[in-house]
């Protein structure tokens, strides 16, 4: 049955390979891919010659009133049959910064509003023009965990503050260096797990959202606002690690993403899923306290039209993500 997949992030990197294998592995999708100015454009054409149908609408993630016009266009579409029933929304794209001190259009950290406030602001807009069975994938990252183990050393863990302290700038020490920066990256993936588990208890049956964790993945565009030394390292060193248990190749995490996108991949709602299976994530992520202000901060930063996008507008269940 044709329908329609949103999806962020699809430009480059693993995004790129997770569009390829999603349109040919379910040729009735149509892929609808959220991309800044003209790059949209070319995406959908470079995508849609290989046959499949696939099309953009313009968005820079870093603006919240871009993002929501964007919404609103989507849903203006699927209102009017130009698109078929909106079954996935896949929050790909991701930001690191090389400081905490860069600030968008609407006042937030630039880290925290593209990682976690835009795709909360198209979940909260798309969320009554989903048709069951639909999934919503969010990008997530193993540096959350905060140890050797997940992030050898490179990132530092995440350093959770109250979400109003967390949208601004200058949230973390030394907020002028890389390593703010990276703290920023890491508290930010904390959060959009925090967020899934949210969405697990607040959507209707048969709206499933997951996260997904591609592991440490060299190569991609992720380091592209760092320094030269940083940029060379990342594309040119840092691959021969895909060799080893400790990295995962482009090809692999696209591939893994498109799994957990079309449900290949086995993961209930509310899941983390870890490359290529549902498993655990660090125990600081599971804190429903933690969930539940980050939700109410989230919907204040993203000001919804609850008129509009009422279907959360009850209560969460208690309990722990299912």
């Amino acid at each position: 049955m044709k329908h329609t997949i949103v999806m962020t992030g699809a430009s480059r990197g693993i995004g790129r390979v997770a569009a390829e294998q999603i349109l040919r592995r379910s040729p009735d999708a149509h892929l609808l891919v959220v991309a800044r100015d003209s790059s949209g454009a070319r995406l959908a054409a470079e995508l849609d010659a290989g046959g499949y149908t696939v099309s953009h609408v313009s968005a820079d993630l870093g603006s919240l009133a871009t993002v929501r016009s964007a919404a609103g266009e989507i849903r203006g579409r699927l209102d009017r049959g130009d698109l078929p029933p909106l079954r996935g929304f896949v929050g790909n794209a991701g930001m690191q910064y090389t400081n905490a001190l860069t600030e968008g259009p609407d006042g937030f950290e630039a880290t925290f509003a593209v990682n976690v406030l835009a795709n909360h602001l198209f979940v909260r807009l798309l969320q009554d023009r989903f048709t069951a069975p639909a999934r919503i994938v969010i990008t997530a990252s193993d540096t959350h965990f905060g140890d050797f183990k997940h992030n050898m050393g490179m990132v530092p863990g995440p350093a959770w503050r109250s979400p109003d302290v967390l949208a601004r700038t200058g949230a973390f020490p030394k907020p002028e260096t890389a390593a703010g920066g990276r703290t920023a990256y890491s508290t930010s993936k904390l959060a959009a797990i925090y967020l899934v588990h949210e969405y697990a208890r607040r959507l209707p049956a048969g709206i499933d959202a997951v996260a997904y964790n591609p592991g440490f993945v060299p190569g991609t565009g992720l380091a592209r606002n760092a320094g030269p030394v940083s940029r060379f390292a990342m594309r040119r060193i840092m691959p021969v690690m895909t060799l080893t248990p400790f990295a995962t190749s482009r090809s692999a995490a696209g591939r893994y993403l498109a799994d957990v996108v079309l449900g290949t991949t086995h993961a209930p709602t509310g899941s983390y899923v870890d490359r290529d299976r549902a498993d655990r994530s660090s125990q600081e992520s599971y804190d429903p306290q933690r969930e539940g202000e980050l939700w109410a901060a989230a919907e204040r930063f993203t000001a919804v039209d609850t008129a509009r996008a009422d279907t959360f507008s009850g209560e969460a269940t208690s309990g722990s993500p299912r």
